[in-house]
C-alpha cells in the first residue's frame, strides 16, 4: 500500500499500485457510458428501427473496444514500469 510519506520522496514509483485502481475506474465508467448508449439506441428505435439497430451494435462495439483498450494501456504503463526495475537490476548487478 501507499505510505504518505513515500508520497514526498522519488524513491519508489507509485503508478504501478494506481495502475489497478485506474483500471477498475476506467472499466466501470466504459461499461456505464456504453450501456448509456444501449438505452439510447433502445429509445431509438421507437422513432426508427434501423438506426436503433445500428447505434445498438455501435454501443456493443463500443464497450468490447473500450474494454480491449483500456486493458492495453494499463498493460502498457505496468511494462514500462516493469522494464525500468529490469534496468534498475540489471544497473546493481553492474556495480557489483
Amino acid at each position: 500500500m501507499i505510505d504518505f510519506a513515500e508520497l514526498l520522496q522519488w524513491d519508489r514509483f507509485i503508478t504501478p499500485s494506481v495502475i489497478r485502481v485506474f483500471y477498475w475506474l476506467s472499466l466501470g465508467l466504459t461499461v456505464l457510458l456504453g450501456m448509456s448508449f444501449v438505452f439510447t439506441a433502445l429509445s431509438m428505435m421507437a422513432v426508427n428501427v434501423f438506426a436503433g439497430l445500428l447505434l445498438l451494435i455501435a454501443a456493443m462495439v463500443f464497450i468490447l473496444v473500450g474494454i480491449i483498450f483500456i486493458r492495453i494501456v494499463c498493460e502498457l504503463v505496468m511494462v514500462i514500469f516493469r522494464i525500468n526495475e529490469h534496468l534498475g537490476a540489471i544497473r546493481d548487478r553492474g556495480r557489483m
